[in-house]
C-alpha cells in the first residue's frame, strides 16, 4: 500500500470499480462483482459496520467463492459522506476509478457525492441526497405524495397528522423500521413514546391501494427501461407495512394503471434531476393515481434483481455497470413472470428450513454468504420453484415480522407469462418447513 503522499504514475493506475455494500448484499449481487472483473476493472469494496469482516475475509480466502475475487477491501465505521471519503483516498488515488455503484440503501449519499467529486456518471449527488432523505423527498415531492407533516423531536407532543387513520414513519430509518398505523390521537402519542429523542418523524395520510415499486434504468436523465413489481404486505393483519412478497412484472394492471405507475416514476426522477443509474420507487395506486411511498437511488432489495433476471432471462448486473460507466445499456421486456414469497414463523429461536423432496436446496445466505445461481427459463416453460432463501442464522430469535429485518424465509419460482403465479406459490411455500424452538425452552437451554 503507497503512503498517503505517494502519488501512483497514471500510466500503471489500474481501472476500477468502487462498489459499497456490506456482506448481506455482496452475496446477493455477486454477479455485479463477477461482471466488474469481466470487463478487466478492479472491484474496490467498501462495507460497513454490520459487515462481518472475519466472514467475508473467509468467503474472499475461498477459491470455489464468487466474493474470492476480491483483495481490496475497507470497513468504515460510518456512512457519513466524510467517512467514506477518508476512507477511499488512497483508492482514488493509486488506481482510475471509472465509477461507484451503491448496493446498499445507507451508502446512497456518499456514493452519489464521490461520483460528483470524480466527475463520474452516477445518479448526481443532489438526487442521491433526496433519495436517502425521507423529509428531502416529501419536500421536493409533494405533488406526487401522500399529505403529510414532517415533525421535530421537539414538536411531537403537539403534533397531529393531516387526518386518521395515519402512518407514522421515522425519517431516518430504513427497512420499515418503526412505521406502523395508527387510527387515533391515543395510538398516536403512543407511537411516539416508541422513537428515539432525536428522531425526525413523518405523519402521513393512510393511502388505501395496492402497492407496487417501479424499477428503472436511467441513462442521461431519460428512463430507457421500467418495470412494475407488485408488492404483498401484512398491513391487512395489523399495524404495520412489512413487505412480504413481490411479483415481476405485477399481473393483472390495466393499461391506464400501467401509465400511471410509469408516468409517475418518470415524473418524480426528473424532478430530483436523476441522471444515470437504477432506481427503485415505491407507490400505491389509489382512485387511478399512483402516490409516491418512497424513491431510492439504488438497487432494489429483497430478490427483484433475481426476480426480473427470471421474468426478463437477463440479468440486470450487466445494465447496472454499462450505467455507472456511463454507457448506455439495452434491456428486456419480460416473458415470463417470476415471483418471491416470504413464510410465516412461529416465534423462537430458528432450528431448521427444509424442503421437500426434489426441491430447491436451501440457501443460508448469512453463513455461506451466497446466493443460488439464476438461470432463466424458456418463456413457455412450466412453473418452477427455484430457490429457498434464508436471511436469518440458526439460533436467532425469530418474532412477529414488524419489519423487514425480522422477515426469515422466502421462497422463489417463475412461471409462464399468462399462468396465475399465485397457486404454484402457495405450493413452493408450503412445501418449505420452518422449525423454531419457543423462546421459553430457549432460556431454559441457557
Amino acid at each position: 500500500m503507497h503512503s498517503r503522499t505517494e502519488r501512483t504514475p497514471e500510466a500503471v493506475r489500474r481501472p476500477a470499480v468502487i462498489v459499497m455494500s456490506d456482506l448481506v448484499v455482496l452475496a446477493r449481487q455477486s454477479r455485479l462483482i463477477e461482471e466488474i472483473v469481466a470487463r478487466d476493472l478492479v472491484p474496490l469494496v467498501l462495507v460497513g459496520p454490520d459487515t462481518p469482516m472475519d466472514r467475508l475475509r473467509a468467503h474472499m480466502a475461498d477459491p470455489a467463492h464468487p466474493l474470492s475475487v476480491l483483495s481490496e477491501l475497507v470497513q468504515v465505521p460510518d456512512p457519513a459522506v466524510d467517512t467514506v471519503l477518508c476512507a477511499v483516498q488512497d483508492w482514488v488515488r493509486e488506481y482510475e476509478v471509472k465509477a461507484s455503484i451503491c448496493c446498499g440503501e445507507v451508502f446512497v449519499d456518499p456514493a452519489g457525492a464521490l461520483n460528483d467529486l470524480l466527475r463520474l456518471p452516477g445518479p448526481g449527488g443532489w438526487a442521491s441526497r433526496v433519495c436517502r432523505d425521507k423529509i428531502m423527498q416529501r419536500t421536493a415531492l409533494d405533488a406526487f405524495s401522500p399529505r403529510w407533516r414532517a415533525v421535530a423531536p421537539a414538536e411531537r407532543s403537539r403534533a397531529e397528522p393531516p387526518g386518521y387513520p395515519a402512518v407514522v414513519k421515522p425519517a431516518g430509518r430504513m427497512y420499515s423500521s418503526g412505521v406502523r398505523r395508527v387510527d387515533d390521537a391515543g395510538q398516536l402519542r403512543a407511537a411516539l413514546q416508541e422513537y428515539g429523542p432525536e428522531e425526525f418523524v413523518l405523519l402521513e395520510e393512510l393511502v388505501e391501494g395496492p402497492e407496487f415499486s417501479v424499477e428503472a434504468l436511467v441513462y442521461d436523465g431519460a428512463v430507457l427501461w421500467s418495470g412494475i413489481t407488485a408488492k404483498r404486505t401484512n398491513e391487512d393483519g395489523g399495524h404495520f407495512f412489512t413487505e412480504l412478497g413481490h411479483t415481476c412484472p405485477a399481473p393483472g394492471l390495466t393499461a391506464a394503471e400501467e401509465s400511471a405507475l410509469t408516468r409517475a416514476n418518470a415524473g418524480v426522477l426528473a424532478a430530483v434531476g436523476l441522471r444515470h443509474g437504477i432506481t427503485h420507487a415505491e407507490f400505491r395506486l389509489s382512485g387511478g393515481r399512483a402516490v409516491l411511498m418512497e424513491v431510492a437511488a439504488r438497487l432494489p432489495g429483497d430478490a427483484i434483481t433475481m426476480l426480473w433476471h427470471l421474468a426478463t432471462g437477463a440479468p440486470l448486473e450487466p445494465a447496472i455497470v454499462d450505467l455507472a460507466l456511463g454507457a448506455k445499456p439495452h434491456y428486456p421486456e419480460p416473458v415470463r413472470r417470476a415471483a418471491q414469497r416470504y413464510l410465516d414463523h412461529q416465534s423462537g429461536t430458528l432450528r431448521e428450513v427444509r424442503t421437500a423432496p426434489g426441491g430447491p436446496d436451501v440457501s443460508w445466505i448469512p453463513c455461506d454468504g451466497l446466493w443460488p445461481a439464476t438461470e432463466a427459463a424458456d418463456a413457455d416453460a412450466p412453473a418452477r420453484h427455484t430457490a429457498v432463501l434464508v436471511t436469518r442464522a440458526v439460533g436467532e430469535l425469530l418474532g412477529e415480522q414488524v419489519d423487514s429485518v425480522a422477515r426469515a424465509v422466502s421462497v422463489v419460482g417463475d412461471a409462464p407469462l399468462t399462468a396465475d403465479i399465485d397457486a404454484p406459490g402457495r405450493q413452493w411455500a408450503s412445501s418449505v418447513r420452518v422449525t423454531t424452538r419457543p423462546p421459553a425452552a430457549a432460556a431454559g437451554d441457557r
